[in-house]
């Protein structure tokens, strides 16, 4: 059998690594396991170039040198999770490099964590138990969902499954999207497809849940946030650089910004001297919100098997091997 050197840099992945070694093993693949701080940077990544056929990698900085200088020995790059912005896909269709991943990976654990952020922010549970716990009895306003109006940017898998959750909440709807959305979504769940600027002057929650790319970086910005309400929420559940982090900032703490929530940043992990980290309105996580024992399960064995199909591994045995190996 031939042996495959494979480069496994996924966060999430590498806790659980010695319970799907076997498979690896089972399968010729041999490990390669870096010391990874939330991702693999360039010079990281470099000093192992030439040295493996496969990477399972997280948010790893694939920029077109380190793929040309990976290859022509790398073959595949198979992504645990759904985002490859990290991955220049042009250099690695150019050195025949295949990219893969596990689309609508995690729709059901994120559109959870922008409903759980739009409850926190609309009935203030996060702030009252703030105060009773300081010894403050005090009753702050809040709002029921179905007064507000919620927008969302990007009506891919999670956008759309965050409207069908607004739907249930009786929440007023506003979508926008550089694709047309079809009606027979729109129609069931009273969705009014709108432009960008429309759904920013309007929305008290302003969840961003699309793709980042060229047209896309920075959606977010000093302009756009010129247009939202004063007591607007702006939520990002999906890529840091959507948002662009010194206008949030300031839009902040000038109060023409209500408050936000961000579970993705610019730099991550987010710098110890962000201005984010001391904000009363504003809810942080640590680029978490796909957290879910089923929906990482699923990804683990796609990112495998993705693997295996990039290097053109036979897995005829792959149901039963993983019934083996399972939980």
């Amino acid at each position: 059998m031939q042996t495959y050197q494979i480069l496994l840099s996924a966060p999430y992945m590498l806790p659980f690594v010695e319970r799907f070694r076997p498979v690896f093993t089972h399968y010729g693949c041999e490990l390669i396991i870096p010391d990874v701080n939330e991702r693999l940077e360039v010079l990281q990544i470099l000093a192992y170039a030439g040295q493996f056929d496969g990477t399972v990698c997280g948010d790893d900085r694939y920029t077109p040198d380190v793929i040309r200088q990976c290859s022509p020995r790398l073959k595949v790059i198979s992504k645990w999770g759904t985002g490859i912005d990290s991955i220049n896909q042009e250099a690695a269709a150019k050195q025949g490099v295949k990219i893969c991943r596990t689309t609508n990976a995690f729709t059901v654990p994120v559109s959870d964590s922008v409903m759980a952020y739009m409850l926190a922010f609309a009935r203030r549970q996060p702030w009252m138990d703030r105060e009773v716990k300081s010894g403050r009895w005090q009753k702050l306003p809040g709002r029921a969902l179905s007064e507000c109006v919620l927008g969302v940017i990007g009506v891919g898998n999670i956008g759309r499954e965050v409207l069908r959750k607004g739907h249930a909440f009786g929440m007023t709807l506003l979508g926008n999207d550089i694709i047309p959305i079809s009606e027979e979504f729109t129609q069931a769940n009273h969705v009014e497809m709108v432009s960008l600027e429309e759904l920013l002057q309007r929305a008290d929650f302003i969840s961003v849940n699309c793709d980042l790319n060229l047209t896309s970086h920075h959606i977010i910005n000093s302009d756009s946030l010129a247009l939202v309400k004063p007591t607007a929420v702006v939520i990002n559940t999906a890529r840091g650089p959507l948002v662009e982090e010194a206008a949030l900032v300031r839009a902040l703490q000038e109060e023409r910004l209500g408050g936000a929530a961000l579970d993705v940043f610019e730099v991550e992990p987010l710098p110890g001297d962000s201005p984010l980290r001391g904000m009363d309105n504003v809810m942080l996580a640590p680029h978490n919100s796909n957290s879910s024992p089923t929906a990482w399960e699923k990804v683990h064995w796609n990112t495998i098997l993705n693997l295996l199909d990039g290097l053109d591994i036979p897995h005829p045995d792959f149901e039963e091997v993983k019934q083996k190996n399972s939980r």
